[in-house]
Order: C-alpha cells, then sequence, then structure tokens
C-alpha cells in the first residue's frame, strides 16, 4: 500500500512524502498508526550523529495505533487490537534474551542498526523502488507501519492512544531507569539532571518509588515548574552547578540520573552523588563523545553505569505502566508541551534542539487519537 511518512534521505534532508509499504509477513503485524511522540533519539538521526548509513529511513519509535492486520504465527494480537510499540522486540533465545536483559537482545540490536526487520529485510520503498531503513524497527512516523509481532504490545481500551503514544519509549525509559537500573528505595534521595520528556518521567518513577527528596536541574524554569508538578521537592538551575545541590541535600544524593546525553550533564550527575552512591546514564550521547571523571574519587565508591530502555523487560512492563495511568497514579497529559500533524515534524525537531518544551505528540488519526492538533 501507498502510504505518507516522514522519511530522512540523509542528515538534514528530512521530508514527508508517499512510500510503499508491503505487507506482514510469518510473525509481523501491520499497525495503523495513531499518534507517535518526538523523541531527542529521533533528532540524532536527523542529525547524523548516530552513525554512518543510518539512511534513507523512516523515522519514529514511539507510537501506538491500532492492528490493521497480522501474518501467519501471530496470535497475541488481532485486528482491531489497540496496541504500544515497542522498539526492541526480543528474540527470547539470545543470551543476553536468557539472562533477563531482554533490552539488551543481540539479534534485536543488530538489525535495528542495520534499519531491517528480523529477517534481514525491509518493508519499506520509495517510489521509485529505493529501499528504506525501519527507524529502530519501529518506523512510527507514518501513517502504518510494519512491525515485529513482539513489537506491538497490546493495551486495554481505558487510555488514550495519544497518551499511550509516550509508553513505549519516554515513559518505560525513565520509569524503568527508577525501578531496574537503580532500584531506589523509600526515602533515598534523588537528583534528575535533564527535565525534558524522559526527565520528567524519572522524576515520576522516583515518585511512585517513595524517594524523599528529589531534586530536578534544568536550564529552562517551565521544565523545572513541570518537574515540580511531576513530583520533585527541590529545582535547580543547572546554571548554579552541582555544589548548589550537595549544599541543598547536605553532601550529595543517594541516585543521580544524567537524561540529556552531554559530557558535562554527566559529570554533573557525578558530581552530586554522596560517597557510595550511584549515577545512571540514560541520555543517549552522540557517536565519538567521551567523559572524563576523576580517578582519586572511585576510592569513595561512588560508580557510574548505564541503562538502556529503562533496563526493562518491556513487553512486560508497558502493561503494567499503563494501569498506573489509567488508575491515575501516573499522569502522562502535562508531560505533552505541543500536538503536530505529519508536516509538523521539522519544527519539532527544531524545538528540540532549542531545549524549548517538553514532548511533542504527532497525531495521524485525531478521531482515534483523542487528542487536539496544533
Amino acid at each position: 500500500m501507498r502510504i505518507r511518512a516522514a522519511v530522512l534521505h540523509e542528515p538534514g534532508r528530512l521530508a514527508i512524502e508517499d512510500v510503499d509499504l508491503d505487507p506482514p509477513r510469518a510473525g509481523e503485524v501491520l499497525v495503523r498508526v495513531v499518534a507517535a511522540g518526538v523523541c531527542r533519539s529521533d533528532l540524532h538521526f536527523v542529525d547524523g550523529v548516530l552513525g554512518d548509513r543510518r539512511w534513507p529511513m523512516v523515522l519514529g519509535h514511539e507510537g501506538a495505533g491500532v492492528v490493521e492486520a497480522v501474518g501467519d504465527g501471530v496470535e497475541h494480537v488481532v485486528s482491531g487490537d489497540r496496541v504500544v510499540f515497542c522498539f526492541v522486540p526480543s528474540c527470547g533465545a539470545c543470551a543476553q534474551c536468557r539472562a533477563g536483559r531482554s533490552n539488551l537482545c543481540a539479534p534485536a540490536a543488530e538489525r535495528s542498526f542495520a534499519g531491517v526487520l528480523m529477517d534481514g529485510t525491509s518493508r519499506l520503498r520509495l517510489t521509485d523502488g529505493t529501499v528504506l531503513q525501519h527507524g529502530l524497527m519501529t518506523a512510527c512516523f507514518a501513517e502504518r507501519t510494519v512491525v515485529m509481532a513482539a513489537g506491538a504490545v497490546p493495551i486495554s481500551d481505558t487510555l488514550p492512544l495519544w497518551q499511550a503514544a509516550l509508553l513505549g519509549c519516554g515513559v518505560v525509559t525513565g520509569i524503568g531507569a527508577v525501578r531496574n537500573a537503580a532500584r531506589v528505595r523509600i526515602g533515598e534521595s534523588v537528583c534528575v539532571v535533564g527535565c525534558g520528556g524522559v526527565g520528567l518521567h524519572v522524576v515520576a518513577g522516583a515518585r511512585l518509588a517513595g524517594a524523599g527528596r528529589i531534586v530536578a536541574v534544568d536550564r529552562d524554569p517551565l521544565k523545572l515548574e513541570l518537574a515540580l508538578r511531576r513530583g520533585a521537592t527541590d529545582a535547580v538551575d543547572a546554571s548554579a552547578g552541582a555544589r548548589a545541590v550537595r549544599k541543598l541535600t547536605g553532601g550529595g544524593v543517594d541516585h543521580a540520573f544524567e537524561v540529556v546525553g552531554r559530557p558535562e550533564t554527566i559529570r554533573f550527575a557525578w558530581d552530586v552523588l554522596r560517597p557510595g552512591a550511584t549515577a545512571i546514564v540514560v541520555g543517549v550521547a552522540p557517536r565519538g563523545v567521551e567523559v572524563s571523571l576523576p580517578a582519586l574519587e572511585f576510592l569513595s565508591e561512588k560508580t557510574i553505569r548505564g541503562c538502556y530502555y529503562g533496563s526493562a523487560d518491556v513487553a512486560a512492563e508497558l502493561p503494567a505502566i499503563a494501569r498506573l495511568v489509567a488508575g491515575g497514579r501516573l499522569e502522562l497529559a502535562e508531560v505533552v508541551s505541543h500536538f503536530a500533524e505529519l508536516d509538523g515534524i521539522g519544527e519539532a525537531f527544531d524545538r528540540l534542539r532549542a531545549g524549548e518544551g517538553a514532548r511533542t505528540i504527532v497525531v495521524l488519526d485525531p478521531e482515534l487519537a483523542g487528542a487536539p492538533v496544533g
């Protein structure tokens, strides 16, 4: 079928145009995309900082929609089901999956980097026949997409799809970092460096975990205000430096989350730690970026670790998080600062570059999404 999609032809050259989409094969699902979130990882693709030969590509990896058809062997969803996208459709059989680290599934990582589905091929082409890559095996900045069966996670009808669109990346990444990577306990102190779309979910996750003090750090006063509404107990302008956080918390925090992906913010997260505490790097840094840390401070048993996709079993955690939203324990609407149509993706990327606003939701079907456009 022919659909409209956001195509990255090369870094800096993004176009909304017609592309051809093949039907799903065995183990795959065709989804009508209803809404999609614009994430900083998408911007990294546009700016060409995640590696060579990552184009031409249909972008988008955070979204939700309605199943229209399934390939042979797919039994967990049927036509008409509402689903959220999971951009790591784990194989369940590799060493990482067997060890309980499905977010690090080796075959999924290899295929994702190549921009193909699990059989090594693409379902997307330009109208002249040029093969297109699937952005993070999802390619949901499009009217329809074909994903692996494990990449379509069913959810109930209780959550509006424009909110459900956030679950598959920003929400599970932020809350998963708190639950799985840091394992924040009741009464512990937390610092969140960077309060954009994902950082706000880290704040919410820390609140849900019962953290006693949650310090939000950002340069944008509007983002700090949002963080306070999400559960932060304190807000610190990043220009005040790590010393301000240490003074505020009486010597540093138990857990610091970096949600930007820059050397200076990673170092900031390290510098706000008390002895024996841990920094969790959630932000995605461009290829080639390196970080320096004072080696002597390892004597204080401070640690730093990475976190990919919330260190989560995403297929298992997404429905549980959706229930938190439906039950009123987790608010999603306030982290969305803009709505846009497919043609407005370029402006959404401009806002991300400028550090303006929180999440933008691209609405492809306003009636099914239940959200305004504009």
